[in-house]
């Protein structure tokens, strides 16, 4: 019943002018009794058709999201040729820890013999998966030759949902089912591979397999994969280097200048008969060949006649390198031939042609003085003077802030009564270090923090520890993470990319000066100070590396992963220029060039190196990401005889004071996104964490 009704039946009662009539009086009240209870019946059945549509909104809203799920790397004609919807990226990328390797890792060769039938199984499955199918020859026959023989009863478990894999697998013979969460989604059977992305790195497996039949398996894991791409890169590179010396022109460069050349070379193949070089034509192009025999004919009185037969590791068309010249004699394959090229533009954008050498690094890389540690006051923070500063509002009020979460950590915000500053503590769980064998990155972060002094890099104060966690007491950045403010706003305007990417060129070379390449850079890694100036934090997955060399490991976010690291080719500095690029789109766009829900098909775009920009990108945008996400490093803008100058150069950047920048003299455009209010208003707020971490006696950290 309605409380409406007493107090209308009062209000009658009250107000009624006619005392005398109670009868007349006690039908108005039973008609107004009767009116308020068809009313009531009436609001009721409208809650409950509120409350039923609701849910079924709900459950649309779930069956929306499970459908965009599903089919989110559906790639629909667009309906013309410039139209290039982008949806804008919710979600925080996922990052790749580096597994440490040996430098001088060797591969113990135990080959399974294997029948004609069993190699083409193998190979025709290889060549059928989006991610593998760009294996060469040599990687190829490796892999056949390396994969074992597992075999399974029907109910045997091959991979387990949410455990963590080391092996791929492909099915020689049976049939598997595969379910997730308890549901099946499909069969395997003859020729079927999975389990390949563990092979690149340690993850998570997303559905279980189990043998359905009596099943036969070929398998292989992590380290014999990373062995196979490991040696054959290496042993490729330091043949190219030695072939590279011997070329009378190139025999004065250093192995710096050699290496460059070698990550500008193109790999190309020729059939039987084909022209590789044509006498009178003009030459432009140096090979080295590969693999295969090339025939050098010339003109004689009308008739080819043969000069010499060229065998792999030599070369031709040097001369094409530094001068105008024609073609002396014809190059000719004789049989399938592999070439590696280098043509005269990108040779000069890679070596000044006028002395022929790069600038010396040696005397650019030379650092004064160590800079002097940055202290925030004359006394020395302790761990006891740090208190966690609270929520003072919404649905966390009374709880400590808490900054950022990610997969190796927290980042809490903190302060101390005695100077009244606020700092960003990170915290890491020791046994979480250990598990992921990440005690060497973390010793490497906390060392590069500290000797750091840019103004486009976040500082490093302090650094604790105890038996459960390792802290790190950093520069708080309260303008806000530059993933959350995209994410607010979807992408940015030109004038706000550019001056977000001109604070990551400062910062990169800063590091590159000191030999130390980032290798994580995303919007999740760039803060902005109160001036709305950018700074990069996180350097977890940075590295030192010599000039000239190469490193071999896994390590990044899989969409802004360049293909040499997908490729097991070894990397250097040229991977920081291709993320720089990648972060350019993502800030104009909302969205990475290359992605999807799985890993491989994303690895698979980035192989492809195609980008497609969406219509409102300006030409000198689309110029920029092109140079810096050129698939040859030695040919990425950043990465030429020029250095980062030709970055700095480059015409997206005309607007670009960099003195100014330096000095911190500019009005950053970055400014309006930067919201007023709590020292921790511009984050998103995070629940806290309840849990301790259990305790970690190892000793790792007794330097930290």
């Amino acid at each position: 019943m309605c409380t409406a009704y007493s107090e209308a039946e009062q209000t009658l009662l009250i107000f009624s002018p006619d005392h005398t009539q109670p009868a007349v009086m006690e039908k108005q009240l039973e008609d107004l009794k009767q009116q308020l209870e068809k009313q009531c019946l009436i609001n009721k059945e409208l809650q409950r058709q509120n409350k039923d549509l609701e849910q079924r909104l709900q459950e649309k809203e779930k069956l929306m999201q499970k459908l965009q799920n599903q089919f989110h790397d559906l790639e629909l004609p667009s309906q013309s040729s410039n139209e290039n919807e982008l949806g804008f990226r919710k979600s925080r990328a996922a990052v790749i820890a580096s597994e440490p390797i040996p430098e001088t890792l060797e591969l113990i060769r135990n080959k399974v013999k294997k029948t004609n039938s069993e190699t083409g199984l193998i190979v025709k499955a290889i060549q059928k998966n989006d991610f593998l199918s760009r294996l060469d020859d040599e990687q190829l026959g490796m892999m056949v030759d390396l994969l074992a023989v597992c075999n399974l009863k029907p109910g045997d478990e091959v991979i387990k949902e949410g455990t963590e894999g080391d092996s791929m697998y492909i099915v020689a013979a049976g049939e598997l089912v595969v379910t997730q969460a308890g549901q099946e989604l499909r069969t395997l059977s003859t020729g079927d591979i999975f389990g390949e992305l563990a092979i690149l790195y340690n993850c998570k497996r997303t559905a279980t397999v189990k043998a359905k039949t009596v099943v036969r398996l070929w398998c292989m894991e992590r380290q014999t994969y990373r062995g196979i791409m490991t040696i054959k890169s290496k042993k490729k590179r330091e043949q190219l280097m030695g072939f590279l010396k011997t070329s009378r022109t190139l025999k004065d460069l250093n192995d710096v200048q050699l290496s460059k050349i070698i990550d500008s070379m193109e790999e190309v193949k020729y059939q039987d008969k084909d022209v590789i070089v044509q006498e009178g034509t003009e030459g432009n192009t140096f090979y080295i060949i590969l693999k295969g025999e090339v025939l050098v004919t010339k003109n004689v009185n009308g008739q080819q006649k043969q000069i010499r037969r060229m065998l792999k590791g030599e070369h031709f068309g040097e001369q094409a390198l530094i001068r105008e010249v024609l073609r002396t004699a014809t190059c000719t394959a004789d049989g399938p031939v592999t070439c590696f090229a280098i043509d005269k533009e990108v040779f000069e954008e890679t070596i000044p042609i006028e002395q022929l050498e790069l600038f010396d690094d040696s005397k650019v890389l030379q650092e004064g003085k160590a800079p002097e540690k940055f202290s925030p006051s004359s006394t020395p923070l302790r761990f006891s003077d740090l208190v966690p500063v609270f929520y003072q509002e919404g649905r966390y009020q009374g709880d400590p802030v808490t900054l950022g979460v990610g997969g190796f950590g927290r980042v809490e915000l903190v302060t101390t009564l005695q100077h009244g500053k606020y700092y960003a503590m990170k915290k890491v769980s020791k046994t979480h270090i250990v598990s992921k064998r990440q005690e060497e990155h973390m010793l490497f972060e906390k060392k590069i923090l500290k000797a750091i002094q840019c103004d486009f890099i976040v500082r490093l104060y302090a650094a604790f520890k105890d038996t459960r966690y390792i802290y790190m007491l950093m520069e708080f950045c309260s303008g806000g993470e530059m993933w959350t403010k995209l994410k607010e706003v979807g992408r940015f305007d030109e004038p706000i990319a550019v001056f977000c990417a001109a604070c990551v060129v400062e910062a990169y070379a800063y590091l590159h000066k000191k030999n130390i390449m980032y290798r994580d850079l995303k919007p999740e890694n760039l803060m902005m100070d109160l001036k709305g100036y950018v700074k990069l934090i996180d350097f977890g997955f940075a590295k030192e590396l010599v000039r000239g060399d190469k490193t071999y490991s896994f390590v990044g976010t899989p969409e802004y992963i360049p293909p040499e690291i997908i490729k097991n080719q070894g990397h250097d500095f040229a991977v920081d220029f291709w993320s720089l690029g990648i972060l350019i789109f993502e800030l104009l766009a909302g969205s990475p060039p290359f992605s999807s829900t799985e890993p491989q098909r994303i690895y698979a775009k980035i192989l492809d190196g195609v980008i497609k920009y969406p219509p409102y990108l300006s030409e000198a945008a689309k110029s920029i990401i092109n140079k810096l996400c050129r698939l040859r490093p030695g040919q990425r803008l950043g990465n030429t005889k020029n250095g980062i100058k030709d970055i700095r150069h480059h015409r997206w950047f005309s607007s670009m004071n960099w003195h100014k920048l330096r000095m911190g003299q500019l009005d950053a455009p970055t400014l309006r996104l930067i919201r007023k209010g709590p020292c921790y208003i511009n984050f998103d707020r995070f629940p806290y964490e309840h849990t301790i971490a259990e305790e970690e006696f190892s000793g790792w950290d007794k330097d930290f």
